[in-house]
């Protein structure tokens, strides 16, 4: 994986509260295997391997979550591959209470397989040299991201990886919950351009109680880059979220809490203006201010996600409006 500058990196570690949840440690142990499916049977601990007979699973110990509580955990594990290989699809799939999930790799293993931690974070996850990058991710309880063909996202032998959870429990009963993630993968002989992901983070958001306005930025696309999927991540006041290029609206949504996303699976999407802009409308009726942070009941982001190849360079983050490699 390649490595980010220490300027860019001080700046990065400064979105530690961007994806963490603060809480205690808590090792609950789990599967530390990621077992592969091979003919047909999977052995994915009930995980559903849709028909994918080339690949691996895993699915996370069930975490309990009280009636009102919201949480974030990471699930740490390493993933048994005896060599590198391109996933061409994604699925997953999140019980009820779940907010989103995200799947971080790292070059060294941030905790021992198996655990599972209140502690942990996103772009501000690693340490200095273990930088998490961020891989694959969901908000919808069922998801499905296909790959164009030819294209595909490298996951390494012995990959080590966490698998980020955000919950909210809105019912008043205690909540079983955990991520099932299944991967689609290319046989041994066959290559693929490598794909990653595009992602934007807003640091800005500052909403008195009553107030409108419109957070965003606008950021560099490296020339020639293909997107074959976007979306947008905000909280529940956001009214309005968009992402365009130039003058041309790629992509809106009026749901911040399932915002859809546009999809270019054959006829991939290349940015004119080699540029994304990307913005968040919110309304602040919540009686206190609202700031960007990691919650969504009192917090705000806003957040275009894509993935795009050819992508050599590993993924791009895009910060306000200052792209980190």
């Amino acid at each position: 994986m390649r490595r980010i500058g220490w300027l860019a990196l001080s700046t990065l570690f400064s979105l530690a509260p961007l994806m963490v949840a603060c809480g205690d440690d808590d090792d609950d142990g789990g599967d530390d295997d990621a077992p592969t499916i091979d003919g047909g049977t999977p052995d994915g601990a009930g995980a559903d391997s849709g028909g994918i007979t080339s690949g691996f699973m895993i699915t996370t110990p069930d975490i309990t979550v009280a009636p009102g509580d919201e949480r974030t955990y990471c699930y740490y594990t390493t993933l048994n591959l005896d060599r590198d290989v391109g996933v061409k699809r994604w699925l997953s799939h999140m019980t009820d209470g779940s907010h989103h999930m995200i799947v971080y790799f790292t070059d060294q293993a941030e905790k021992p397989d198996g655990t599972i931690d209140e502690a942990c974070g996103g772009f501000g996850g690693g340490s200095g040299v273990n930088i998490p990058v961020w891989t694959y991710s969901a908000q919808n309880v069922d998801a499905d991201m296909k790959i164009p063909a030819g294209v595909g996202m490298t996951v390494g032998k012995n990959q080590h990886m966490y698998i980020q959870m955000h919950y909210l429990n809105s019912t008043d009963a205690d909540l079983n919950v955990h991520v099932e993630l299944t991967a689609e993968t290319y046989k041994e002989e066959e290559t693929y351009i490598p794909a990653a992901a595009y992602v934007t983070y807003n640091t800005e958001i500052n909403l008195k109680d009553g107030e409108t306005k419109t957070f965003g930025g606008t950021c560099a696309i490296p020339a020639g880059s293909k997107f074959f999927t976007l979306s947008t991540h905000a909280h529940k006041q956001a009214t309005h979220t968009q992402v365009e290029d130039g003058a041309a609206m790629v992509f809106e949504s009026d749901d911040w809490e399932h915002p859809g996303a546009t999809d270019w699976l054959n006829d991939n999407y290349t940015f004119a203006t080699n540029s994304l802009k990307y913005s968040c409308t919110y309304t602040n009726n919540s009686g206190h201010l609202v700031t960007e942070g990691p919650s969504a009941q009192t917090d705000e982001m806003c957040m275009a996600v894509g993935y795009f190849f050819p992508a050599p360079n590993g993924p791009k983050f895009c910060l306000n409006s200052f792209v980190i490699q």
